[in-house]
């Protein structure tokens, strides 16, 4: 049943673009930051502890409609549940149309607009530097198909539409806790302790499936690359357990991409290509994956 909702949610996520603001779940923000503020508030407990308890309590509701539904009216129920949470889990924003809106403002050669797309597809501050920038951002759209897409995808085949909504609960977290982090003083210890340790909750739910994704990278694309790139060391033991991730997709992304430099090109033509194969390998890996799932739906119900 998990599979079947499963390729239905990615059907119905292709289609539904226009609903893609309501998965930003800004109504949360409130419930978040009380969560945070009561998390402060214990100074002398291991900040995870209250930040697992606030992702607990939000995972809840989902768990409860969840096993009461059961196998009534033969799992029909809970299919359109597990459809609805899917859609819910995935993004919120669509990497492909944020690739599309950075290509189109690289062709308009509009700066403002380059740097504000830039930023939206790396969720953070990218270098003013062209080449830089287009580096980072075709390394962006690896990792960030892994936390919007893949992992989604892997916490749902393995726990149904519970794993993908405890998976995204974790990432609304961590971008809640790295966001009021920011905004306060840098000398608000609590406020640091409670988003390093939302980062680190949600790195641990995210470590398998950058691996996973990192090995489909390497089979959607330049396999021996993407290989070499495996095996080249980290950037240092001082990095985090989401920074290896997310090192590791950017590497392996980058590797399987396999692009070159052509003489002739400009700037403007090497940021459109390099977003846009960096999109289409995401688009490939994404056709396996669905492949693959459509291989064990058809298993189970032969069976």
């Amino acid at each position: 049943m998990n599979l079947i909702a499963l390729l239905i949610g990615l059907i119905i996520e292709r289609l539904a673009t226009q609903l893609f603001h309501l998965r930003r779940l800004r109504w949360l923000d409130r419930i978040l930051d009380s969560g945070f503020g009561l998390a402060e508030r214990f100074v002398h407990w291991p900040a995870l502890i209250p930040v697992t308890l606030l992702a607990v309590v939000l995972v809840l509701p989902v768990f409860a409609i969840t096993f009461s539904l059961g196998d009534a009216l033969l799992g029909f129920p809970y299919l359109i549940l597990a459809i609805i949470v899917l859609f819910f889990s995935l993004g919120p924003k669509d990497i492909g149309e944020e690739v599309d809106e950075y290509c189109n403002a690289l062709e308009a050669d509009d700066d403002e607009l380059i740097q504000q797309t830039a930023r939206a597809i790396v969720e953070g501050d990218v270098p003013t530097d062209s080449l830089q920038r287009i580096r980072i951002v075709e390394e962006a759209v690896c990792i960030q198909a892994n936390n919007r897409l893949f992992a989604v995808v892997f916490w749902f085949v393995l726990l149904g539409p519970l794993g993908a909504w405890a998976y995204r609960i974790t990432d609304l977290i961590r971008r809640r806790a790295v966001f009021s982090a920011a905004r306060d003083d840098n000398t608000d210890v609590p406020s640091m302790k409670v988003r390093d340790a939302s980062v680190m909750l949600h790195s641990w739910l995210a470590w398998i499936p950058a691996r996973l994704t990192a090995i489909g990278y390497a089979a959607a694309g330049h396999f021996d690359a993407a290989l070499a790139a495996w095996r080249m060391p980290s950037g240092g033991g001082s990095e985090t357990l989401s920074q290896r991730s997310e090192d590791l997709l950017a590497r392996v992304g980058a590797g399987a991409l396999a692009l070159h430099e052509e003489d002739d090109e400009d700037l403007t033509a090497r940021g459109v290509r390099g977003a846009t194969a960096a999109n289409g390998l995401v688009f490939r890996l994404l056709l396996i994956w669905a492949v693959v799932i459509a291989a064990m739906t058809l298993y189970g119900l032969s069976r």
